[in-house]
């Protein structure tokens, strides 16, 4: 019997929105050639790199990330579709720096001191960086100095901390009491996660929150981020008010 072909489908005979809709499909398939074939189309068709970034590459691992949260997919898929993804941002990332795109925030991520394990932490990046975060990935087995350096060098919003086992899940704390030493502690978000954590352990060594997996590590930086953001727009109106009471109080008198 011979046989049955099955015709490839040709991405350049599909108009915009369904390009963009069947890139969501390949990502979510974990198809890193057909994702890197679509934005090399949309790039041809003038979309600007950060458009392709946000409606075709971030929507499309924010469907991932859900359908993972509620356990429909599973590590070694998300994992396929995150690689998918990195695909199509080697020919985003240098048209993106040359057109001063807009970032969701900056984020240093690495395993602690005396974990090797980074099967997690790699995850958690990749998701990050699928969510339209700059992400710096300093490793594993990283002692505070490099937490320190990193923090210093890049300026991130976000400290992420990653560890797999209980004996070096105690090391973030000593992170966070150099960070406090320092003075530093308030100037970050850190978020912490890794298999034996619970949110009690986050809170105990003082992170700002516990991430059970990859796709609240997503919600939670998002939602941190959108919160100081919303700080710093009413705090120059705070201070208009409080400049003004003398005025008021005055002209009452």
């Amino acid at each position: 019997m011979a046989e049955q072909e099955t015709e490839e489908l040709d991405l350049r005979t599909l108009d915009d929105e369904e390009l963009v809709q069947q890139m969501h499909d390949d990502l979510y398939d974990g198809l890193a050639d057909e994702i890197v074939d679509g934005t090399r189309i949309l790039l041809e068709r003038g979309w600007p790199p950060y458009r392709i970034l946000t409606e075709a590459l971030v929507e499309g691992m924010r469907i991932v990330g859900v359908d993972f949260r509620d356990g429909i997919l599973f590590v070694p898929e998300v994992l396929m579709s995150a690689n998918s993804m990195k695909a199509g941002m080697r020919l985003l990332r240098p048209l993106l720096a040359e057109t001063g795109a807009p970032k969701v925030g900056k984020i240093v991520i690495g395993t602690v001191k005396g974990d090797i394990h980074d099967i997690g932490k790699n995850l958690v990046a990749m998701m990050w960086e699928g969510a339209g975060f700059e992400v710096i990935d300093i490793g594993i087995n990283n002692p505070v100095e490099n937490y320190l350096a990193a923090l210093e060098e890049h300026q991130p919003d976000i400290l992420g901390m990653s560890a797999l086992l209980t004996t070096t899940m105690p090391y973030m704390k000593v992170v966070i009491d150099t960070m406090k030493e320092k003075g530093i502690r308030d100037d970050y978000i850190v978020l912490v996660g890794g298999a034996p954590l619970n949110e009690a352990f986050g809170w105990s060594v003082g992170a700002d929150a516990y991430c059970r997996d990859a796709a609240i590590a997503v919600e939670t930086a998002k939602a941190f981020l959108a919160e100081r953001s919303r700080k710093q727009a009413e705090a120059p109106q705070a201070v208009l008010e409080q400049d003004n009471e003398p005025a008021a109080l005055a002209a009452v008198g």
